[in-house]
């Protein structure tokens, strides 16, 4: 099994062997631009230009996410060097004849990419998290903020946390409302504890769990933070979260996405703009925002179509934390519910979960129709038409007329079938044959004595 490592470590190793390459690439494409002009190969050099572009492409792609990178462990001046150089290489010129202070400046940037040796004790820290899984409860004050926003309509709404926690969050955020709420938790201790402030819970991992597509009139996804590399692959817990607990939300339902700033990458910024219309963006109050550097977003559920331009704008402010508005400017009543009533048909965790198993058979009458007693078999019960005597056989047989009789003369029956063997001679033949029969035999207890019948 491959060892576990941190995915933010490992997409520095990356974007540091990108930008080596580059560095030694740019430059001696540029030359081979000349040279071609030189010799008339004008369908090479335009090739060559071409060739050129792209890397340029790849290096803004990979200094922005460098940003993100020393955002997320707390490297600031590296951070906001990377927005600086960002903004400064978009607008750099390929046909610049002398490459050198580019080159320069690249090499600045792949020094500052730390090495595993070099991972401060803080960082160290702050990666580690993942022992936790990722937990960091929202807080309460900003939940209070977040449910103002929301209008909930008259109809029992179903809101859903696929990473409930212990359930405070989702608890406030619905509180005195008409709303049926539904968590998912990994962890069994928090999931217990959630049990008490949510309607339904089912305990272990998400993405193993069985939930009704398209039943949720809004989804509050806080999802684990800092995933890490395995053998299962490297995408993060931000954006699976995202991808696969959208199709849980209705038309119209409101999502409520809360992760670090430094996650609004340009793919989950994409997700988010092709699956939802009228996005916006929150950050948290200093002090809060100071410890995760969370960030809120709002989006009301459409047809999937092309959000490109979308997410480009709303991943630049994944550069430029400073420009995100702080909750506090968050307007209330800006977020309606869709008023369409709606069963959760399918709500079940990856782990079996005894307190929804006892919510589910509360509710059900099978359990009270298994127990009850049928009323036919209290019931006296009397042939239709008098019984025969192999049927009286087979009925003393079966011990259903075993017991107490009560009559002019009361007595006690008690039938019960015994096996005898026949013997038949045949004397012309000299042979003897044996048969095995059954015999039922009724002895019967009155008030006179003890009278067998065969």
């Amino acid at each position: 099994m491959m060892a576990e490592s941190y995915y933010v470590l490992e997409r520095f190793s990356e974007c540091e062997r990108m930008i080596a390459e580059q560095i030694e690439v740019m430059p001696t494409k540029r030359r081979a631009i000349e040279i071609h002009k030189e010799r008339n190969n004008t369908h090479q050099a335009k090739d060559t230009y071409s060739e050129l572009k792209l890397i340029k492409e790849k290096l803004e792609d990979t200094i922005r996410q460098l940003g993100l990178l020393f955002g997320e462990v707390e490297m600031v001046e590296e951070s906001v060097f990377c927005t600086k150089l960002y903004a400064s290489f978009k607008e750099f010129n390929l046909m610049t004849p002398d490459y050198t202070k580019l080159i320069g400046v690249l090499k600045v940037l792949k020094n500052k990419i730390p090495q595993n040796e070099t991972i401060t004790n803080k960082v160290i820290g702050r990666l580690m998290n993942n022992v936790k899984m990722g937990y960091f409860p929202t807080d309460l004050e900003h939940v209070k903020i977040i449910k103002s926003a929301l209008v909930f309509p008259d109809c029992t709404v179903n809101v859903l946390d696929p990473c409930c926690g212990c359930g405070l969050a989702l608890e406030m955020l619905c509180m005195g409302e008409n709303a049926t709420t539904f968590g998912i938790e990994l962890d069994e201790s928090r999931g217990k504890e959630a049990e008490s402030r949510i309607n339904r819970v089912g305990f272990g991992s998400f993405f193993h769990s069985g939930i009704s597509a398209r039943a949720f009139h809004a989804l509050f996804l806080n999802p684990p933070y800092l995933s890490v590399m395995t053998e299962n692959g490297r995408a993060r817990n931000e954006k699976r979260f995202l991808v696969d607990s959208m199709h849980q939300l209705m038309k119209d339902g409101v999502l409520i996405y809360i992760i670090p700033y430094y996650r609004l990458t340009y793919d989950i910024c994409r997700v988010i703009c092709d699956n939802f219309q009228n996005i916006s963006i929150y950050r948290f109050s200093d002090s809060e925002f100071s410890k995760f550097k969370q960030v809120v977003i709002f989006g009301t559920k459409k047809n999937k179509g092309d959000g490109k331009k979308a997410a480009e704008k709303l991943s630049e402010y994944a550069l430029q934390p400073e420009r995100i508005p702080m909750i506090s400017a968050l307007k209330e009543k800006s977020y309606s519910l869709p008023e369409t009533p709606m069963t959760v048909r399918d709500f079940r965790g990856a782990v079996f979960n005894l307190g929804e198993l006892k919510r589910q058979m509360a509710k059900s009458k099978s359990t009270e129709m298994f127990f009850e007693k049928s009323r036919v078999d209290s019931m006296e019960k009397r042939p239709l038409l008098p019984l025969n005597l192999g049927q009286i056989g087979l009925i003393g047989g079966s011990g259903l007329i075993n017991g107490y009789v009560g009559c002019d003369k009361p007595h006690i029956i008690k039938g019960r079938v015994i096996k005898e063997i026949k013997r038949r001679e045949n004397q012309d033949e000299g042979t003897l044959t044996e048969t095995r029969v059954n015999r039922m035999l009724f002895n019967i207890l009155t008030p006179d004595g003890v009278k067998r019948l065969a």
